[in-house]
């Protein structure tokens, strides 16, 4: 007998639960009855009434199932079902001040074959809702509960159906809404009047001051109190939270318990404490807390300091995150629970979201799942919503890693903090992302000085006569016995009587004082100036130790195979120690090597470092049959571990992760290695924002490298320059370093200054290409185990004493120098290269000069005139334009993209530098 021919005498709940697994996820569901509901779905008008066609495609038949009418009805609830829950969320009251758009179609009972004749029914598929069998009316009224009031749940493109079944038994527990207690209501109540009365003191206090109110989204503030309580009893104990200025001080205040005495002395625009100390905005500021719960759990909360650039910090919570991770709880990552506030207006706009989303499962990059909680003010500074974004919600990037989002109306306070719980159970169930859409407005302009109404009339008309989430929840507690008259009015009064008492308190100081983000992790650390990152730091390495690295590095483990050149390239580390030649590759090695031994952890990660973009490195090396992966030096027998990590084609995220893994992680050498140095611009905000200004804004000190492959080679345009030019134009005083060497033996030197050093600056060095296999570009054992970084090398000696010309130069075109030196036998012609662009070794570049006492002195680069190092020169060491300088004529592009042409323009500047006679 064929199975569908007992189709109407089984128990029709057992085909509605089937059907209801088709409809999720169709690939799940027996081949013969998914052929079946597809009949159904499509077929049935065709096969006529209460007919559905089944096609065998595997056997090429179509079999004719007679329905009888209960089975299609019921197979009909079922659609209706589901089409709550794929479209319940369009159709909402998550909107607090306007109607919503309208969308078709709707979820009327004639779009699903069924009419109010039915709705006394019952239906068995009432199962799939936890309801029973039950009347279509019961099932219509709990679906618009569940998925039609102040949440709006998006979560049917999951696909996984464990994630599926988790999330509906979630949502149908209390028919999606709150059970609090009073207890629970006071709370929710007490931190909504904080909300309130810190904007409204501020407001009345500092008149048409910039604040970035949090007015209109006043329920956030109850969300992230109950997150971290909730969170901190589950065991969590570290959070990192990022988010832009739009409520920031209000977080900083009453979930973070910033004093409130600091932010008024930030309001009062006073001076700061420390005269090397240009500080920052007051809501761009960081801080770090330690405090005890209400339930008593000892937590550490950081907010992450932020630019104006909105989603930047998104990257720097994650790296945060992962660092604190890897650092207290690597068996657990869900103790330590990154948080992000985006703008509704940001999150659809900017790119950066996207790389950041894409990190969420890769192994480099994973923190067991973010919060991500947008505080929607329906408005971008003037720009409308429907001008800002093409998509229906400014969430839909959650759907890239199929992430759930509730849609929430910011006038529930309990529906929100609802959502909350909801958001940090599946996080913690899946270590997943979770998405919440807080939907509110902004009760004033753009900030406090704007004037809405010039963009928004009507919209504002709406918005000056709604009630505050405060007073409207109160309402609700009023009515239902909760509090009394008088409740509301006496916590505003104590709270804001506590302001008051503050803000005198803070009008006694005569500074502003800024605390440092993340104290502990960063104690014991100095504040360098220029003068100590100029002193000589011994970095040699005892040749043992050296030796039993390179021994380490070079031997493959035996019960594997691996493929013929990397067996080569793995031994050749062996023999360049033999012969006493290091290249670039093993500079690198010995470095990572040696500080690992010393107790210091290594994390790389960029486009293709594993084996390095031009098959240099091979610090990851893979097995030929299996694949299996193996990092070399953590076969050393050292304290420190090394993590290497290919990183998906993102500059701007993954910079910003890498600086966020820096500033928790001080003892680790995080570096980050562009694909070619061209490509670094791509995460120029970053580079501008964090890396260049951080420590003069936010005090936060950060020893990120970057690797910037760099050199004229004949490539064109974008595989040519790093663009020195820029990240030395963003040098001043002590802010970072910049070096671009010639010897393995000076990037080893550099690489362990960096961390053996008591205070931490980010460097960036624009590593060379063709030099990684230069027979030129080698080092002795020697000058590993006895050396130290120079900043100038000068090598030519007595030889030279006489020379008439004196030629100061960077990088690999030293070697393009030297070589035409030694084919013309000029050595009337010294060559000095300067390593260290800056800070610039002013003292030592002046006694080479006295040195040679040369007439004729000359800065030689092969970038174009209007870029490299030159202007950087004159800014930094004014002489330099008495100078001569060699180096390509101006132009728009950094090269040509004829080799042909690059190669002449390289001679001719080469030519220039040995013509003498000018």
């Amino acid at each position: 007998m064929d199975k569908f021919s007992f189709l109407n005498a089984a128990h029709t709940a057992f085909f509605a639960q089937l059907y209801d697994e088709y409809l999720i996820n169709p690939d799940r569901v027996e081949p013969s009855w998914r052929a079946f509901f597809q009949g159904f779905d499509f077929g049935m008008e065709s096969a006529g009434d209460g007919e559905v066609q089944v096609v065998y495609e595997d056997r090429g038949e179509t079999k004719t199932v007679d329905v009888s009418e209960k089975m299609r009805k019921e197979f009909e609830v079922v659609q209706l079902i589901d089409g709550y829950r794929t479209r319940g969320h369009l159709f909402t009251k998550t909107n607090p001040v306007r109607e919503r758009r309208k969308y078709e179609p709707t979820l009327e009972l004639s779009n699903f074959g069924l009419s109010d004749a039915d709705l006394n029914t019952e239906f068995e598929s009432g199962e799939l809702i936890g309801l029973g069998k039950t009347t279509l009316k019961n099932i219509v009224n709990h679906l618009k509960q569940v998925y039609c009031e102040s949440i709006g749940v998006e979560y049917m493109y999951v696909r996984s159906p464990e994630q599926v079944k988790w999330i509906q038994s979630w949502l149908h527990r209390n028919n999606n809404h709150p059970e609090f207690d009073k207890s629970q209501k006071l709370q929710i109540l007490k931190k909504l009047n904080e909300a309130v009365s810190f904007e409204s003191f501020l407001h009345t206090k500092y008149v048409g001051q910039k604040r970035f109110s949090l007015e209109g989204n006043e329920s956030l503030i109850p969300a992230l109190d109950s997150l971290i309580e909730n969170a901190a009893d589950k065991g969590v104990n570290q959070f990192v939270l990022g988010m832009a200025h739009r409520g920031r001080l209000n977080v900083l205040s009453n979930i973070f318990g910033k004093p409130v005495s600091d932010i008024f002395s930030e309001f009062d625009g006073k001076d700061y404490e420390q005269d090397i100390f240009d500080g920052d905005v007051k809501y761009h500021l960081g801080y770090t807390s330690k405090r005890k719960t209400d339930n008593g759990n000892q937590i550490n909360i950081n907010i992450v300091p932020n630019p104006s650039h909105l989603e930047t910090v998104g990257a720097v919570v994650e790296g945060i995150a992962r660092a604190k991770q890897d650092m207290h709880t690597p068996d657990d990552f869900s103790k330590v629970l990154p948080i992000v506030l985006h703008g509704d207006a940001a999150i659809a706009g900017q790119g950066v979201v996207y790389e950041v989303v894409q990190m969420a499962k890769l192994d480099a990059y994973k923190t067991a799942g973010t919060i991500h909680l947008v505080v929607n003010n329906q408005v971008g500074f003037t720009t409308n919503y429907l001008d800002a974004r093409s998509s229906t919600y400014c969430t839909d990037i959650a759907k890239v890693t199929l992430s759930p989002v509730l849609h929430v109306n910011a006038d529930d306070a309990e529906a929100v903090v609802h959502a909350m719980n909801f958001a940090f159970e599946y996080r913690m169930q899946f270590q997943s992302d979770v998405f919440i859409d807080l939907l509110g407005y902004r009760k004033y302009g753009h900030n406090e000085g704007d004037e809405p109404r010039f963009t928004q009339p009507q919209l504002y008309k709406a918005i000056s006569k709604h009630e505050n989430p405060r007073d409207i929840y109160a309402d609700k507690l009023l009515k239902a016995g909760v509090i009394e008259e008088n409740t509301v009015a006496d916590l505003e009064k104590d709270y804001k009587d506590k302001l008051e008492d503050q803000l005198i308190t803070s009008r006694k100081q005569e500074n502003t004082v800024i605390t440092p983000f993340m104290q502990d992790e960063w104690e014991g650390y100095e504040t360098a100036d220029e003068e100590m990152m100029m002193k000589v730091v011994k970095s040699g390495v005892k040749k043992k130790t050296l030796e039993e690295i390179t021994k380490t590095i070079s031997t493959l483990p035996k019960d594997e195979n691996f493929i013929r050149k990397i067996k080569k390239i793995v031994e050749s580390r062996q023999q360049m120690w033999d012969e006493d030649k290091l290249d670039w590759a093993m500079g690198e090695h010995l470095a990572y090597g040696s500080l690992m031994l010393e107790g210091y952890n290594v994390r790389m990660s960029g486009q293709d470092v594993e084996r390095g973009t031009f098959s240099h490195r091979h610090a990851v090396v893979k097995s030929e049959n299996h694949e299996h992966e193996f990092i070399l030096h953590n076969f050393l027998d050292a304290e420190g571990k090394m993590e290497i990590y290919n990183s998906h084609l993102s500059e701007y995220g993954v910079v910003g992760f890498e600086y966020g893994y820096a500033m928790a992680q001080p003892e680790t050498l995080t570096i980050w290695e562009a694909q070619f140095g061209d490509f670094s611009n791509g995460a120029q905000i970053m580079i501008d924002q964090y890396i260049s200004a951080g420590e003069d804004k936010w005090k936060n000190q950060n020893g990120l490298v970057l690797l910037l492959p760099h050199g004229y080679e004949g490539q064109g345009a974008e595989h040519s320059s790093a663009r020195m030019e820029r990240y030395l134009q963003l040098c001043a005083k002590d802010n970072m370093w910049m070096a671009n060497c010639t010897t393995p033996a000076n990037m080893f030197h550099l690489l362990r200054r960096q961390m053996l050093v008591n205070y931490r600056k980010p460097l960036t060095v624009f590593t060379p290409k063709s030099l990684l296999r230069s027979p030129r570009a080698v080092s002795s054992i020697d000058e590993f185990v006895n050396g130290h970084f120079q900043e100038v090398i000068d090598v030519d000696g007595d030889a030279f004493a006489k020379a008439e010309t004196l030629v100061f130069t960077s990088g690999k075109f030293y070697y393009d120098l030297l070589e035409y030196r030694e084919e013309h036998d000029r050595n009337d012609v010294v060559l000095v290269r300067v390593e260290q662009l800056f800070p610039l070794p002013v003292e030592q570049i002046k006694e080479v000069i006295k040195k040679y006492g040369s007439k004729d002195v000359v800065w030689a680069q092969e970038e174009p005139r209007n870029m490299g190092a030159y202007s950087h020169l004159m800014l930094h060491m004014p002489e330099t334009r008495t100078w001569r300088v060699c180096s390509r004529n101006m132009y728009a592009a950094p090269a040509s993209g004829s080799s042909t042409r690059s190669k002449a323009r390289q001679a001719r500047v080469i030519e220039d530098v040995f013509n003498t006679n000018k």
